[in-house]
C-alpha cells in the first residue's frame, strides 16, 4: 500500500460519500414521501425496511475482504448508488413511484452498506496508525457534513421548487435527479483521489472460515444475553420518534401536526439540529473521556431521551411561534449527540479483544435492528394513538432500555483517557 499519498485529499470526501446517500434513503425518503401524499403508516413501515443492509451487513463483509480490491468497490458502489438516485428522479412522476422508488432505494442501501464496509476497510490499509488516530476526527466532521447537507440543503432546495412549481412530484424529480449528480461527481472526485494500490491478500487465507468462527465467538461473551437485550432496546423510543418526526412537523394542525413548510424542517433539522447535534457529540465525547462510561452513563441516557417530553408539549399546545418548535428540536438533537456518545462506547466495549472490527460490525447490525423493527410499525402507532399519546408513548418506550443499563457489567473507567485512568 502507498504510504506517501495525502489524506487531507481524499479522506474528506471519501466520508462525505458514505453519509450522503445515507442520510437521502433513510431520512430525505421520509419527508419526501411525506409530501407526495403517503401514509404515515406506509412511510413507518417500508423506509424502516431500508436499515435492513445495514442490520445484515456484517454477513457479506468477508465476500468485500476476499474479492477484488476496497477501491474497487467502493467506486462501483458509489457509481451504483448515482445511477439509483437519478432512477429514482425519473420515476417520481410515474403513477406507481411509490413501489418502484422504494424497490430502487432498496439496491441503493445495499450499495451504500457496501461502500461503507469497503470504505472503513480502505481506510485502514491506507493509512498508518498514527495517521488513523489524527483522522478519525476529521471522518467524523464530513460524515456530520453529509447529513447538513441532506437534512439542510437538499432539503432547502426540494422545498423551494415546491412553491417554485406548486408540483411536489416535479419538486422532487428534480431533487433526485440533483442527488444522483452529487452522488456522481463525488464519485468520479474518489475516482481521481484515491490511492491506487492496496495491499494483496495473502495466498491461502481463509477468511470465510475464520469469519464463522468470530460470528460465533461474539455469542459467548459474558452477559451477552443481557448486552443483545441493551442493543436492541435502547433505542426502542427514539427508532418510532426518527420515523414519525418528520410527518409531525409537515402535517397540517388541524390533524395534530405542526404544519411546517418542507424549507422550514430542512433549516430546523439541518442547520440548528445538526449543529447542536455536533456540540452535544463532542461534548459527550469529552465527558467520557475525562471520567469514564461509568460516571455518564446514567446521566446521558436521561439527557437523551427526557427531551422527547418537548414534543409531547408541542403536540398538545401546538404554540404558534416557531421558535419553539427551534428550542425543542435544538434541545433534542443536543441530548441526542451527547446521549449517544455513552451508547457508541459500550459497543466499543463490547467489542474489545481479538476481532475487534467484526465483532463492532455485529453490535452495529443489531442496533440496525433495534432500529428497524419498531421504526416498522411506528406509522401504524401514531395513526392509532394520535400524535400526543404517540409521544407519550415513545417517552414510555425508553424506560426497558434504562432498566437494563444498571445491569451492565463493564469497567466505570472505560473510555478515560489512559494517562488519567491510571492516575
Amino acid at each position: 500500500m502507498q504510504k506517501n499519498n495525502n489524506p487531507w485529499y481524499w479522506i474528506p470526501l471519501l466520508n462525505f460519500a458514505s453519509g450522503f446517500p445515507y442520510v437521502i434513503i433513510i431520512s430525505v425518503s421520509v419527508l419526501m414521501y411525506k409530501n407526495l401524499g403517503i401514509s404515515n403508516e406506509d412511510i413507518g413501515l417500508y423506509t424502516s425496511l431500508l436499515y435492513l443492509p445495514w442490520v445484515i451487513k456484517p454477513l457479506w463483509s468477508p465476500f468485500i475482504d476476499l474479492h477484488g480490491t476496497k477501491r474497487k468497490w467502493f467506486l462501483s458502489m458509489q457509481l451504483l448508488i448515482s445511477i439509483a438516485f437519478l432512477i429514482v428522479g425519473f420515476i417520481i412522476p410515474t403513477s406507481q413511484f411509490f413501489i418502484m422508488s422504494l424497490a430502487v432505494f432498496w439496491v441503493a442501501a445495499f450499495a451504500s452498506a457496501s461502500n461503507d464496509v469497503a470504505s472503513d476497510g480502505f481506510y485502514l490499509l491506507a493509512l498508518t496508525k498514527d495517521q488513523q488516530s489524527f483522522f478519525l476526527g476529521i471522518r467524523s466532521t464530513f460524515y456530520r457534513a453529509s447529513m447538513l447537507t441532506g437534512n439542510g440543503l437538499i432539503i432547502l432546495f426540494a422545498g423551494y421548487l415546491e412553491h417554485l412549481y406548486g408540483d411536489n412530484q416535479k419538486a422532487w424529480s428534480y431533487t433526485m435527479i440533483l442527488v444522483g449528480l452529487v452522488m456522481s461527481l463525488l464519485t468520479v472526485y474518489n475516482f481521481f483521489a484515491t490511492p491506487k494500490a492496496e495491499l494483496p491478500i495473502k495466498a491461502g487465507e481463509t477468511e470465510e472460515k475464520n469469519f464463522a468462527t468470530v460470528f460465533a465467538s461474539f455469542f459467548k461473551k459474558k452477559q451477552i444475553g443481557l448486552i443483545l437485550a441493551f442493543i436492541l432496546l435502547f433505542r426502542l423510543g427514539e427508532s418510532q420518534l426518527l420515523k414519525m418526526l418528520t410527518p409531525f412537523l409537515v402535517d397540517k394542525i388541524d390533524v395534530g401536526g405542526m404544519g411546517l413548510a418542507t424549507e422550514d424542517v430542512g433549516i430546523i433539522y439541518g442547520t440548528f439540529g445538526l449543529i447542536a447535534l455536533t456540540i452535544g457529540g463532542i461534548l459527550g465525547g469529552i465527558a467520557i473521556s475525562k471520567h469514564g462510561l461509568g460516571k455518564w452513563m446514567l446521566p446521558m441516557i436521561l439527557t437523551m431521551h427526557l427531551p422527547i417530553i418537548g414534543f409531547v408539549l408541542l403536540a398538545h399546545f401546538h404554540p404558534g411561534s416557531v421558535y419553539y418548535i427551534y428550542v425543542v428540536v435544538i434541545l433534542e438533537q443536543f441530548g441526542y449527540g451527547f446521549g449517544f456518545a455513552a451508547f457508541m462506547m459500550y459497543l466499543i466495549y463490547v467489542a474489545e479483544g481479538e476481532s475487534k472490527t467484526s465483532h463492532y460490525a455485529i453490535a452495529t447490525g443489531f442496533m440496525a435492528l433495534g432500529m428497524m423493527l419498531p421504526g416498522m410499525l411506528s406509522g401504524y402507532i401514531q395513526e392509532y394513538l394520535g400524535y400526543v399519546n404517540f409521544f407519550i408513548w415513545v417517552l414510555i418506550a425508553t424506560i426497558p432500555g434504562l432498566i437494563l443499563s444498571r445491569f451492565l457489567v463493564y469497567p466505570k473507567d472505560f473510555g478515560k483517557k489512559e494517562k488519567e485512568a491510571r492516575e
